[in-house]
């Protein structure tokens, strides 16, 4: 593997696999003076020739054939989950630092041997669980981190929108809640423990379509899920709920806001003769960012820097065991302990 100096020689950057996602990372890295766009691979012909009149870049429709020519340093790869495992180990075999699109893997033993390859090989694999890159997201771990909510007693996640004819080969809770398993346990600083799961599947052909989770964390906080391609607009939010009050947070628009428990007033043995009540709405002043723009960002600096990505493959390993966790759940009828 070649040590690339920042100061001198740029980054060569590819990726494989040019549907919706991988079409931004191009975007991405053709922008970048870091970590510029040389070559993408695809299957799809169409994608490829829109590639290559857009970047003015290398295209095939081969990814091994573009490895071995290309020689990229880094790679990002937005291919279907199923390929995940194939498409990482052949990049990481020739010594390129990996960027893999979330979820990491289908399987957890899939998931293992790559994290594995990539000890061996010595490169970098960082998975892409986007919304820890959200400004409104960072901007709520600053504060909960401060003490600002208190003691967490609940958090909601709400994921939903329109099903997605793209996605074939896993259901909402690989595809989705991989995203607020890894969250939940990110903002927290605490670990999942049990899982309780309703899954469905009302239009899906083959995979859940509809995920309600409930989760219970190590410090208490207990997790709900409300997870589905059912939903006709697309929504995600989150809400935390604590002694102190509500953080709301709007991924899309990257809105932070906080509702304040009138009552408490610091009297932590009051709450419990009183209750809550509304106080102020506090609106976060959030300075927004794409947060793939930041996410493979990071990733370059990672590279270039020699250190540990943000979202490596072991922490995405766990949100991977732990929506299976919630498949077992949900086809078992039980509480499932992590």
């Amino acid at each position: 593997m070649t040590t690339v100096t920042p100061a001198t020689v740029p980054l060569k950057a590819a990726v494989i696999g040019v549907g919706m996602m991988g079409r931004n990372h191009a975007r991405v890295y053709a922008q970048m003076q870091q970590a510029p766009l040389v070559a993408v691979a695809d299957s799809d012909a169409a994608a490829l020739e829109s590639i290559a009149r857009t970047y003015k870049v290398h295209v095939y429709t081969d990814y091994h054939q573009m490895l071995q020519q290309e020689k990229p340093d880094l790679v990002s790869i937005a291919v279907p989950t199923w390929l995940h495992g194939e498409v990482a180990a052949a990049a990481m075999s020739m010594g390129v630092h990996v960027f893999m699109e979330k979820p990491l893997t289908a399987t957890v033993s899939e998931g293992e041997q790559l994290v594995e390859q990539a000890r061996k090989a010595g490169v970098k694999l960082a998975v892409g669980h986007i919304e820890r890159f959200n400004p409104a997201v960072l901007a709520l771990k600053r504060e909960l981190d401060a003490g600002q909510l208190g003691r967490i007693f609940q958090i909601h996640a709400r994921r939903v929108g329109p099903f997605p004819p793209r996605i074939s080969d896993v259901g909402v809770v690989i595809d989705l809640a991989t995203h607020e398993l890894n969250l939940l346990e990110y903002l927290t600083g605490s670990k999942v423990v049990s899982v309780f799961a309703d899954i469905e599947r009302a239009i899906h052909s083959t995979h859940e379509d509809l995920l309600t989770g409930i989760l219970k964390l190590e410090n208490g906080t207990v997790g709900i899920l409300d997870i589905n391609w059912l939903t006709p607009t697309k929504i995600r939010e989150l809400s935390l709920i604590g002694e102190r009050g509500m953080f709301s947070v709007n991924y899309l628009t990257q809105d932070l806001f906080f509702y304040e428990n009138d009552y408490l007033n610091g009297n932590w043995e009051g709450m419990a003769l009183m209750g809550v009540s509304e106080g102020r709405k506090i609106r976060h002043n959030i300075k927004r960012k794409e947060p793939l723009v930041a996410e493979i960002e990071a990733f370059v600096e990672a590279v270039v820097k020699d250190t540990e990505p943000l979202i490596g493959g072991e922490e995405a390993l766990r949100a991977v065991m732990l929506a299976h966790r919630l498949l077992e759940s949900g086809r078992e009828r039980r509480v499932v302990r992590v």
